[in-house]
């Protein structure tokens, strides 16, 4: 799922969230909902770290063969996934 697509489903959960009335709704408890947002929301900050991490090794001169590597895919792969935000 795109990182854009991600953030909107997570927005429209935490005003779901926060607009729910405790004392009116039909749900025993949302715990099992915010663990999602919070696991959505892990995924969004981890893989904008990845996407710092691999533009800072190709500013340190790594190959795409060697990123792709670390990530355990093809070079093709990283370099689809990865060249718009580092340098090719």
């Amino acid at each position: 799922m795109p990182d854009e697509e991600l953030d909107h489903a997570a927005a429209r959960f935490e005003q779901l969230a926060d607009d729910l009335d405790p004392h009116t709704a039909e749900v025993d408890h949302t715990d099992d909902l915010r663990t999602i947002a919070d696991a959505a929301e892990a995924v969004t900050a981890d893989q904008a770290r990845l996407r710092e991490a691999v533009a800072l090794a190709r500013a340190h001169g790594r190959s795409w063969n060697d990123i792709a590597l670390a990530l355990g895919v093809s070079r093709q792969a990283a370099r689809q996934r990865f060249a718009d935000g580092a340098a090719a």
